[in-house]
């Protein structure tokens, strides 16, 4: 009898060791995998879900649907279909890091792919509005922000155009080129008003050296003159002050600056941008 009695203790004892063990087991690897919802579905039925998620813009579970899509059916018809879907889902979510790398990806395994062109569009689209906190609080221009981004839109454009000069996607891109292009021109001025104003002439006369180099079809050129002409006056260097107002007497004949708005004192002929605009 007491044998029994020890018998059933040892089990108990053995069973509460195990489950013990099982709740520290628990605490340790976190909570039980959660269940997959898309387990035994179809191809067809998994893109079918990622679509009406897509079309409910709960993009989250869209590129969750699509990337159980293709790595269950790595070479289906949907596959490729899905890393396409993707690039655009992180582009709706406004996560232009995860759209670049998901055009990235595609780009890479699919060089040849009939649709590469619109990845290469969204790769540009990535970045073009991207918009930092700061930004939407204080309504700041896209001109006065780090440039960067918009260099990353402009150079995925400009492979697109380059490389695929037929894709419908060119006209757009074309446009867009054209704004960021006087987009980053516009930047440069800004720092270059900012360094006019601060007295820092040689800064400013790089600034506007630059829009004339790498931005010559931009609409900040005629502006550029006018900085790098005040730049040269203020630094006395009259040589090459004269030879940059003889190339905007040449080109632009009508311009504002070589009126009567012109400040007439000049000492304050760096302020023209106060009076002119």
């Amino acid at each position: 009898m007491r044998k029994n009695n020890i018998a059933k203790h040892s089990l108990a004892f053995i069973a509460g060791l195990c489950l013990t063990a099982w709740l520290t087991g628990c605490a340790i690897f976190g909570d039980p995998t959660p269940i997959d919802e898309t387990k035994g579905w179809t191809a067809d039925r998994i893109y079918t879900e990622a679509e009406l998620k897509m079309k409910d813009r709960d993009y989250e579970k869209a590129i969750k649907y699509f990337g159980v899509l293709e790595s269950r059916f790595p070479h289906g018809r949907y596959a490729t279909q899905a890393q396409l879907e993707v690039i655009y889902a992180h582009y709706k979510k406004n996560d232009p890091t995860s759209c670049m790398a998901a055009a990235d990806r595609f780009i890479k395994l699919h060089p040849n792919h009939p649709n590469i062109d619109y990845a290469y569009y969204m790769k540009g689209l990535a970045t073009f509005n991207e918009r930092g906190v700061i930004e939407k609080l204080t309504k700041q221009g896209i001109s006065d922000r780090d440039p960067k981004t918009l260099r990353e839109s402009f150079l995925s454009l400009k492979d697109l155009v380059t490389l695929y000069p037929n894709s419908k996607y060119v006209p757009d891109a074309t446009l867009r080129m054209t704004y960021l292009v006087n987009s980053l021109a516009e930047h440069e001025l800004h720092v270059a008003r900012y360094y006019m104003k601060r007295q820092a002439y040689v800064a400013a006369l790089n600034r506007g050296k630059y829009v004339l180099e790498y931005y010559p079809d931009s609409t900040s050129v005629e502006e550029a003159l006018v900085i790098m002409i005040s730049a040269y006056d203020l630094l006395s260097m009259d040589d090459l002050k004269q030879d940059t107002l003889r190339v905007l007497q040449t080109n632009y004949p009508e311009s504002k600056m070589l009126g009567s708005a012109v400040p007439s004192d000049k000492r304050v002929w760096w302020k023209f941008w106060e009076s002119l605009y």
